[in-house]
């Protein structure tokens, strides 16, 4: 494994944590492929940013209790963890946004290529989720 795997995701939740799209975005690759929990697969650096964009603007984020797990070729990952978050401003198709907060476990699954993130594939409980911000 010429990178550490395990540094590289820790980096990109790290930048999440901050809210630093720019250091996030040094992390993955051109060509990135993002699947996220519901919605369509989006290909591309742009696409990634505009969703990190989404996100920033929409929710306010922290990620506890990160496990990493690698396997030992280093091309693909699975990580489990914790957000605690609030919900910020109204989210295409989502129920309105007023500040509830929430907690939930994620699931994200990773390939890296040529030591950045190549794909990455979000999953999560999104009925439990609607059932915290249905206020």
């Amino acid at each position: 494994m010429s990178i550490d795997v395990r540094d590289l995701l820790q980096g990109y939740f790290n930048a999440l944590n901050d809210r630093d799209i720019r250091a996030c975005m040094a992390l993955v690759s051109d060509e990135l492929i993002l699947e996220p929990n519901q919605g369509f697969t989006e290909h591309g650096r742009d696409a990634f940013a505009a969703f990190l964009e989404r996100q920033l603007h929409c929710y306010r984020e922290m990620i506890e209790s990160l496990v990493i797990l690698v396997e030992p070729q280093g091309r693909h990952a699975a990580c489990e963890y914790r957000v605690i978050g609030e919900y910020l401003a109204t989210d295409d198709g989502l129920p309105e946004a007023c500040g509830q907060r929430y907690e939930m476990r994620v699931g994200a699954f990773f390939e890296i290529q040529d030591g950045l993130i190549a794909r990455i594939s979000l999953h999560f409980n999104l009925p439990d989720w609607l059932a915290q911000v249905d206020d």
